[in-house]
């Protein structure tokens, strides 16, 4: 028995990328990318950690489609840090902060041999499906796709958290990239 083989394009199930950032899939579903920028809720305060968890809570009943929430890890390489830093020693001059400075430095240098030094992405996808007993015009599906976005957006602000509209394609092109090349930059 033979296996057939199939191309990127046939395993990747996008059809179109839209110039609003909004990306039209091969089943007549469109799903709309939405980044999160979040806060640090190990430096609240108990009384604001609850206000949040409740804000939170909020959103998820708010919310009464699907979301998909997706996490990536990126390794950074922290040479401009480095170079930050030796710039700064230069300018400053001062001998204390030389010996604190190289310390901190061989740390760095460390963390970047071990690459173990990462930020976390975080993104929300939702979507919404054109079929055909239901057949639904483009512009309706990008409107419910807005209508979605600005009530995530509305909730997550509550809790303190930035949203980033993805409304450009380049930008929708972007992130798929890095999410189908992630084992690239896990391989450097």
């Amino acid at each position: 028995m033979q296996s057939k083989n199939i191309t990127v394009q046939e395993w990747i199930q996008v059809e179109e990328i839209l110039s609003n950032g909004i990306i039209k899939l091969k089943n007549n579903k469109y799903i709309k990318i939405i980044k999160v920028i979040p806060i640090n809720f190990n430096l609240k305060s108990d009384f604001e950690k609850e206000s949040i968890l409740n804000s939170y809570k909020i959103f998820l009943k708010t919310c009464n489609f699907d979301i998909q929430i997706l996490i990536q890890s990126n390794k950074e390489d922290l040479q401009k840090n480095i170079d930050n830093i030796k710039e700064n020693l230069k300018k400053e001059n001062k001998k204390f902060l030389n010996s604190i400075a190289e310390d901190y430095i061989e740390l760095i240098n460390k963390l970047n041999s071990l690459k173990t030094s990462a930020t976390k992405d975080f993104y929300i996808v939702i979507s919404s499906t054109q079929n055909s007993e239901n057949f639904m015009r483009e512009e309706l599906i990008i409107e419910e796709l807005n209508d979605k976005f600005f009530k995530i957006k509305e909730c997550l602000l509550r809790c303190g958290n930035s949203i980033k509209n993805i409304n450009k394609k380049i930008e929708a092109e972007k992130i798929l990239f890095s999410f189908f090349n992630s084992r690239l930059f896990f391989l450097q």
